[in-house]
């Protein structure tokens, strides 16, 4: 058994924490399986529970583990990574990569777009909108929690379609609203309470924040996108080309 020295220089948690790396990178313990509990791993090193769960704190926070209410702590595979060099929906990203798309309905329903929405897709705060909260999985992984605000001729349609594939590819086939350029911002923030229930990770954790306006063939906005990503699970990533300083 590999031991802790409890009267080293080195604090006790940060030798754990060595150890665990240490049974990651050799795949003993492999990506997306649950490593031993905090009472396991307790007992097994002689060590307390308060220093297990500091050790497996700082290692998820590094994005080495990944901690799911009620479920355990599991080993994080690699990130799955979108480019931001063109405009794609989450499913056409995921079946891109190997993965299979999935989605869950959390809510659906029609209201006023208030200011921050009628701002974005350029219509009265009291122009109805629909609003479609989902959650974004690959294969079984829960990915993120998604936000669409949609305001279109025939939009009130969406509240009996089937909600669960792809939402670009519904729009094309049957509305005939065809995406076709987007701004979107990317920031980061710690999760609320609800996000981290949805999200299975706990409340403060931090995350991706993705505020997306896409426009149709038209050029009008159509929908107003918030969407919160775990960041221990999705990247995005941009190609950057230098431009040369110019003189004069």
């Amino acid at each position: 058994m590999e031991g802790i020295e409890k009267k080293g220089p080195v604090p006790i948690y940060h030798q754990l924490q060595e150890i665990i790396l240490r049974h990651v990178s050799t795949d003993e313990w492999s990506a997306g399986e649950a490593i031993p509990s905090e009472r396991e791993l307790s007992d097994h090193y002689g060590v307390s529970r308060m220093t297990v769960r500091h050790a497996l704190s700082d290692l998820a926070r590094q994005g080495v583990l990944r901690r799911e209410i009620g479920k355990g702590t599991f080993v994080v595979g690699p990130r799955i990574t979108q480019t931001l060099d063109a405009l794609t929906g989450f499913s056409a990203e995921m079946w891109a990569r190997g993965r299979v798309p999935k989605t869950r309905v959390v809510s659906l329903m029609s209201r006023a777009a208030g200011h921050t929405v009628a701002d974005a897709l350029r219509i009265d705060p009291t122009q109805e909108v629909v609003i479609v909260e989902r959650l974004r999985l690959a294969d079984e992984d829960v990915v993120a929690l998604e936000c669409s605000h949609l305001w279109f001729t025939g939009c009130e349609g969406l509240l009996q379609d089937d909600l669960t594939g792809s939402l670009y590819a519904l729009l094309t086939g049957r509305y005939g609203v065809i995406p076709t350029r987007a701004r979107q911002v990317i920031g980061a923030g710690p999760s609320g309470h609800r996000e981290g229930q949805l999200l299975s990770i706990p409340q403060g954790t931090a995350v991706l924040l993705l505020k997306r306006t896409v426009l149709e063939q038209n050029q009008r906005p159509f929908e107003y996108v918030e969407s919160v990503y775990r960041a221990d699970r999705y990247a995005f990533v941009a190609e950057l080309v230098h431009a040369p300083a110019q003189s004069g």
